[in-house]
């Protein structure tokens, strides 16, 4: 019988409006760390910002990179540090262009 409501037009439409004012409630009652991803997922329903997906496909593909270069140095003591240096150096030319654009403009 319930499964019939969940597809009525007005149930979607209710659930839809209702929705972020019951997250709102949901934080308040809770008093998460603003700075969280807990607050930002429950404040606005989206689970992952795009800025921390694209920064772990960008980790992903700089040890995918670093694997097929140099064979076996997933094993070595300083491959986290390496991972670290070459996605820090990737933003900051990241930046750098960034503000060359702004500048010239």
């Amino acid at each position: 019988m319930l499964n019939r409501f969940k597809n009525l037009k007005i149930v979607k439409t209710l659930k839809q409006q209702i929705s972020p004012k019951l997250r709102w409630l949901n934080f308040m009652n809770h008093n998460i760390d603003k700075s969280s991803p807990d607050y930002v997922r429950l404040i606005s329903g989206v689970d992952e910002l795009k800025s921390s997906s694209d920064e772990r496909k960008l980790e992903a593909m700089v040890r995918e990179q670093l694997k097929e270069e140099f064979p076996n140095i997933e094993n070595m003591k300083s491959y986290e540090l390496l991972v670290d240096a070459v996605i820090h150096n990737y933003k900051k030319k990241q930046l750098q262009a960034m503000d060359e654009l702004e500048n010239n403009q």
